[in-house]
């Protein structure tokens, strides 16, 4: 297991030297820099805006007792995103960059949605249904049927 880990981060960084090797012989080092600070920034605002926005859809699904399993992993995905855009170099931004396009965050739901069931009280009573709370004190005595 130590070995894999150990292949996957070299051939991760062996990704990213290469892209940012490439980049900076058809732009220059210094703009490459300034490119990698630049779609941290970018991206950093763009999950924060999102995500906040999100996060207010995720609140008030589950206010009006809605289902909120597609703001929720949209809301991971946002945070993988972020991670993967704060790290510095072009293959971790441009997988954050694929984390955050709606297409591919549908794609997400379905799959995660479709292979695990979720069981929420909006699953139990319809949105539209009124719910009580009268709570009813009784007693009662079994009998037998004779």
């Amino acid at each position: 297991m130590h070995l894999l880990t150990f292949i996957i981060f070299f051939v991760y960084l062996y990704i990213e030297f290469s892209i940012f090797n490439a980049v900076a012989n058809m732009i220059g080092v210094f703009f490459t820099l300034i490119a990698i600070i630049m779609t941290s920034v970018i991206g950093f605002y763009l999950v924060k805006s999102q995500g906040i926005k999100n996060f207010i859809l995720m609140k008030d699904k589950i206010a009006n007792r809605e289902n909120p399993t597609n703001e929720i992993v949209k809301s991971v995905s946002f945070l993988f995103a972020g991670i993967l855009l704060l790290i510095p170099g072009f293959f971790t931004d441009i997988l954050g960059a694929i984390l955050i396009f709606p297409p591919i965050q549908d794609i997400l739901i379905q799959r995660i949605v479709q292979k695990k069931s979720f069981k929420t009280y909006s699953n139990r009573h319809s949105s539209k249904q009124s719910i009580d709370d009268t709570v009813i004190d009784g007693e009662f005595t079994h009998k037998d049927d004779e």
